[in-house]
């Protein structure tokens, strides 16, 4: 997959550059790469699935903007120098979605034809979901494709550091229900974390944060991603719940 030449401007008016990992504060520079396997198989499928998508057909290209924002200076006590300001921007999809209905994101979605590449692709759609100044953004890595089966995507998650966060919030209620910008604390949090098991049988990490349950394919690319980081505190993962009824607890549904 190509990526947007150095300085080539969009067709919204703003410069995606280049993933560069130097841009990256030194508490992020050991994720400005692929993430550790996650604690469940939801990765793990969806690469499976990518591979098979090879041969059934050619699926359809997305990519999401996987945002942290913080202080650029190491917290030294912290693992992996997280400082305690930390966040990652989240959204919730609006709940008459036809898809993914109500589930929690990164902000993203499907190449239109005139992006440029896939660091244009989801810095565009993350300021069309959330109003957020794509100049404010260093993007610093793309990770490997992941296959989303009910979209037929492949999504390719763009990693960026929020180097000037501008405000964000919800543009168009058609799409997109809640926009939050997550604190890391609370997602790492050991009472905020388990296993969700689906009907289908695979398993997912999960956190449940701001009422809301971050699992799927955003829960496993977080939970790889936290422990390359080295950020990860211990949690219980004996701890697997039914996903219908890790749902249901914050009034979200299948």
């Amino acid at each position: 997959m190509s990526v947007p030449a150095s300085g080539s401007p969009d067709n919204q008016g703003f410069i995606a550059p280049d993933p560069d990992p130097a841009a990256a504060p030194e508490w992020l520079r050991a994720i400005a790469g692929p993430p550790a396997p996650d604690s469940g198989d939801t990765l793990s499928l969806a690469r499976t699935l990518r591979r098979a998508m090879t041969i059934t057909g050619k699926p359809r290209q997305a990519a999401v903007l996987v945002l942290f924002a913080g202080s650029p200076e190491p917290d030294p006590a912290a693992p992996g120098g997280l400082p305690a300001d930390a966040d990652v921007l989240l959204t919730q999809r609006a709940a008459t979605m036809r898809q993914h209905r109500g589930q929690i994101a990164f902000p993203g979605g499907g190449v239109d034809p005139g992006d440029s590449g896939l660091v244009h692709t989801a810095l565009r759609e993350a300021e069309e979901e959330t109003g957020l100044v794509p100049s404010g953004v260093a993007p610093l890595a793309l990770l490997p494709a992941l296959f989303v089966p009910p979209s037929r995507f492949d999504v390719t998650p763009v990693v960026a550091y929020w180097r000037e966060p501008s405000p964000v919030g919800v543009v168009d209620r058609s799409e997109t229900e809640r926009v939050v910008r997550v604190p890391m604390a609370e997602l790492l949090d050991p009472a905020n974390r388990f296993l969700v098991r689906s009907g289908l049988g695979y398993k997912s990490p999960a956190f449940l944060v701001d009422n809301m349950l971050v699992w799927g394919l955003t829960g496993g690319i977080l939970a790889g991603l936290i422990s390359s980081a080295g950020w990860e505190l211990e949690w219980d993962r004996s701890d697997v719940r039914d996903l219908g009824a890790a749902l249901a607890s914050v009034g979200m549904e299948l």
